[in-house]
């Protein structure tokens, strides 16, 4: 199988969305490297033919949303093989998915919804990873999730189950420093044990993202909508993260409300700051 970074360098990348598609061909933006949907691409016509485009210029990292490897169904083998044959067209420097569930019964639900944390949940889980590395061949990561609410029957935390499931596939682990933030704020529990918690070895990617803070009654939550500039409480998680995994390729990640590209190679231009100050003080 594929080292856990292949071709995607320890730099910031910025994720391609259609409304950037002609822009980043045509301007060729110093971002090192982009990351797609990976299912926005499965079906071929124009969307792939621009992404071939801006490989010639770019490695591409694949980042799936609707895989569902929480399925106790298992998983789709249609799926996988478009996964796979994806992967081989595009010679994608990574590939990642979700710790989530969104497929039941063979109903897509159409969102990335909470695991119990549980042992039977985690067989699930690693079952299925075990099968998508099987499928495609190689490597993946796998991004811990956001989350809103915790089941009462689960019987370990968050970061000991991602860390089990790593342990027991062989599979990397996608760190969305973003994620890690919002949920410790939701739940509150310390982020810092979060990240303190992940085996180094692991790591393979990081996401940087916006949220929204909104209030329900007396209670604040905070929600993962990636509609927004990444706020400062998480780049400075983002600057802890760094001292403890070292440099790791990062993505500003935006999906909703999309700027202008400028603005996105601007928070890629302070994450590539940041991976540089960490860069370099581990070479003094």
């Amino acid at each position: 199988m594929s080292p856990l970074a292949a071709t995607i360098p320890a730099s910031a990348g910025i994720g391609l969305r259609f409304p950037h598609h002609e822009s980043v061909v045509r301007d060729r933006p110093p971002v090192g490297w982009l990351e797609v949907h990976t299912e926005n691409y499965m079906g071929g016509g124009a969307p792939l033919l621009a992404l071939e485009v801006a490989r010639r210029d770019y490695p591409i990292s694949l980042h799936g949303v609707g895989l569902s490897l929480g399925s106790a169904d298992g998983l789709d083998p249609t799926h996988l093989g478009r996964i796979r044959d994806l992967d081989r067209r595009i010679e994608a420097g990574l590939v990642s998915e979700h710790l989530s569930w969104s497929i039941a019964d063979g109903v897509y639900l159409g969102d990335l919804l909470p695991l119990p944390m549980t042992e039977e949940a985690l067989a699930v889980v690693c079952a299925n990873v075990a099968r998508f590395q099987d499928a495609i061949g190689r490597r993946v990561l796998i991004e811990n999730p956001s989350s809103y609410l915790r089941y009462r029957h689960s019987t370990m935390p968050e970061r000991e189950f991602l860390v089990a499931t790593a342990e027991r596939t062989g599979c990397g682990v996608l760190l969305d420093v973003n994620n890690v933030f919002v949920s410790a704020r939701n739940h509150g529990w310390d982020a810092d044990a979060y990240l303190e918690a992940i085996p180094v070895s692991i790591v393979g990617e990081i996401h940087l993202a916006g949220h929204s803070v909104r209030r329900f009654g007396n209670q604040t939550i905070r929600i993962d909508d990636h509609g927004s500039p990444v706020c400062e409480a998480v780049w400075s998680l983002y600057r802890r993260a760094l001292r403890r995994f070292g440099p790791i390729p990062t993505l500003i990640e935006r999906d909703n409300h999309i700027p202008p590209l400028p603005a996105l190679v601007a928070e890629a231009t302070r994450a590539q700051a940041l991976l540089d100050e960490v860069r370099h003080a581990d070479a003094a």
